[in-house]
């Protein structure tokens, strides 16, 4: 379960920023692209048990779900997927292997308190 170290990473990584500011984390927040191959349960579950004896006991983990947003070159235009195993303009049906969004795995904010 890879997830368990993802979340041994992130809260590593708010302790230290805790620790640095010297406020207290009451919750992380994290984009997770449909893509990232990080399953948001097994990440939710593992949060809480590496945030286990650490500054961030008892924060939340608060998932932002980011979709698959590929770009067509015949509409020119992102369009988002309706369905992760098909890769093709949900409008005009041109396959697309040009992804924009949806990969990611990224901590973009804290919620702290002093």
């Amino acid at each position: 379960m890879h997830e368990l170290s993802i979340a041994m990473g992130i809260v590593d990584a708010a302790v230290d920023e805790s620790q640095r500011r010297g406020v207290h984390v009451s919750a992380v927040h994290l984009r997770l692209g449909a893509l990232s191959g990080v399953v948001k349960d097994a990440l939710m579950f593992s949060y809480e048990v590496a945030c286990q004896d650490t500054a961030l006991q008892g924060s939340q983990l608060i998932v932002e779900d980011v979709p698959v947003i590929v770009f067509c070159p015949q509409c020119q235009q992102e369009r988002k997927l309706a369905s992760v195993q098909l890769f093709s303009c949900p409008e005009c049906g041109l396959p697309t292997m040009d992804v924009r969004h949806g990969k990611e795995l990224e901590v973009f904010a804290l919620e702290v308190s002093e």
